[in-house]
């Protein structure tokens, strides 16, 4: 590929990251266990492992390109408000754990929960800032 790597490809590919998390930790968090499930488990290693060595060149090639700094301010901003939606939910998901709403492993499912939403909210947030040049 020859295109060039955007800030925004940068944040979206975060997202799957936060699959990645979501998925491993079903796999560590699980209970029961189905013969398909050893299928799944080699499927989601394997996409890991493309995964991380496609990212290893578009992060190599993004170094060396030039930077636009009205981008990098507007995932500053973007960072700074999913920090603190990021702070409220973990706050949200520890009372609920302290009032016994719910178990360690349904908290830890928030957790993860959390980060995918809070993921796809910061592109979202990021998409419109950068779209209207804030």
């Amino acid at each position: 590929m020859k295109s060039k790597v955007t800030l925004k490809e940068k944040v979206g590919t975060k997202i799957i990251y936060a699959v990645l998390l979501v998925c491993y930790y079903w796999m560590w968090a699980r209970r029961d266990w189905h013969e398909y499930y050893m299928t799944i488990q080699y499927a989601v290693c394997g996409f890991t492992i493309l995964f991380f060595a496609i990212q290893a060149d578009r992060i190599r090639k993004y170094s060396k390109e030039e930077k636009d700094e009205l981008a990098i301010r507007n995932l500053w901003r973007t960072d700074a408000v999913s920090l603190k939606i990021m702070i409220a939910a973990s706050v949200g998901i520890a009372f609920a754990c302290a009032v016994a709403f719910i178990d360690g492993r349904m908290a830890g499912y928030a957790l993860v929960g959390m980060v995918l939403m809070v993921t796809v909210l910061r592109f979202i947030i990021f998409c419109v800032m950068d779209s209207k040049g804030i």
